[in-house]
């Protein structure tokens, strides 16, 4: 598999990653990605805002960064938010997996969690291979990369289309159906019919007698 482009990082820190402070609800934070050591992906750190402003040059250079509101995770749920969580789910699952033909899928789940705000894009950073889109989650804080395919305006439909088919279907895309052929049985041989005999015209030797055009007018 190619190198990986869109991953799910976990929600954000309860404690600063430089002070060790415990952040408070409703406190401004700073959000930052780092390239990690041990993998191709990407190492989570929030920061208090006075630390990350203390960092200095010599400090490892992040990928990328945003400012934002740190808030207490509540498990809480509230009514209508099914269909929302079952694309919620569905993201976090298909990033996880990272199979290369759900690419277009995950980019357009991401647009339709974006638009019911329950994501929103914090960063964009163009790659060699594309232009990669931070979401970060309004509530636990969650961070998806997700690379933009540059869907075709002709292949939206389609993909909307797979996507309901799979909210439909515990997340997977039903097996096609094949219609198997069926066979058609060649039709049997006329069989001749033979002309009844007229039997005044059968002589006493059993052979028929010729009939002129005349005689059968």
């Amino acid at each position: 598999m190619a190198l990986a482009e869109s991953w799910h990082i976990r929600s954000r820190s309860r404690d600063c990653a430089a002070s060790g402070v415990a952040f408070v609800d409703g406190q401004p934070i700073v959000t930052a990605l780092f390239p990690d050591p041990e993998s191709s992906g990407y190492l989570r750190k929030d920061f208090t805002v006075e630390a990350w402003a203390a960092r200095s040059e010599a400090d490892e250079a992040p990928f990328s960064f945003w400012k934002a509101v740190f808030h207490a995770t509540v498990s809480e749920e509230k009514p209508g938010m099914v269909e929302k969580e079952s694309v919620e789910s569905l993201l976090k699952r298909l990033v996880e997996e990272d199979e290369d033909h759900t690419e277009n899928v995950r980019y357009i789940l991401a647009v339709m969690l974006e638009r019911q705000r329950l994501l929103r894009e914090t960063d964009t950073q163009r790659m060699p291979t594309g232009i990669l889109r931070v979401y970060e989650h309004r509530k636990n804080g969650e961070v998806y990369i997700i690379r933009d395919p540059d869907i075709p305006l002709s292949e939206v439909d389609k993909v909307q289309a797979d996507i309901i088919l799979m909210l439909e279907n515990g997340g997977r895309l039903p097996d096609p159906v094949v219609e198997e052929p069926v066979a058609i049985e060649p039709e049997a041989p006329l069989e001749e019919k033979e002309e009844p005999v007229r039997e005044d015209l059968v002589l006493s030797d059993g052979s028929e007698e010729e009939v002129s055009p005349d005689e059968e007018e």
